[in-house]
């Protein structure tokens, strides 16, 4: 993309301050994971209540934040990497069938985070409970591959269509959609 080409908006404010906030929370949960329990537990809060935030904003937010206009069903899903796999997909102005899929398994896996933590420390039932507390980690290694699979599938689509989403994450536009791109 030429620097100075036209961009249309994709991102509101909402998904971008939910997005980035939940980078600091995550980062900031993961760097005290050995120490500092207090603020853990503090960034871990943080992010189930980013989640909770964002899957609000899925059903009331612009038509790129809506889960029902971005996360498309198994069939759908398939298909499209297909396509991706053969190098035919088509452009998405917002998130594509692969990306919308990660967005799911991120906010899950970040709920569930929140919640074993929660469970581990604030109840009861099973406070201290050493199945949980594997559990737990068990997430959260998998809420770190996740991230590093997000990572590489942004790269890979930057790559591919010659537009920066770091920067539509920051600024909240792209490139308009040219002919065969899905708005």
């Amino acid at each position: 993309m030429e620097h100075g080409a036209p961009r249309v908006p994709v991102w509101d404010r909402p998904v971008r301050l939910l997005h980035w906030l939940l980078v600091g929370a995550v980062a900031a949960a993961w760097l005290t994971t050995l120490g500092l329990a207090g603020f853990h537990r503090a960034a871990g809060y943080g992010a189930a209540a980013i989640v909770v935030a964002r899957i609000a904003w899925g059903f009331l937010g612009n038509r790129h934040a809506r889960f029902s206009r971005f996360v498309l069903g198994p069939a759908a899903t398939a298909a499209y990497a297909a396509r991706v796999l053969a190098g035919r997909e088509p452009r998405y102005l917002g998130h594509n069938p692969l990306g919308a899929w990660m967005v799911v398994a991120l906010l899950a896996c970040v709920a569930a985070l929140g919640l074993t933590g929660w469970l581990y420390t604030s109840t009861d039932l099973f406070f201290g409970e050493p199945w949980l507390e594997d559990l737990h980690a068990i997430l959260a290694w998998l809420l770190l591959g996740l991230i590093a699979l997000h990572v590489a599938g942004v790269a890979f689509t930057s790559l591919r269509y010659r537009e920066n989403l770091l920067r539509a994450m920051v600024d909240g536009a792209k490139p308009p959609p040219r002919g065969g791109d899905v708005g």
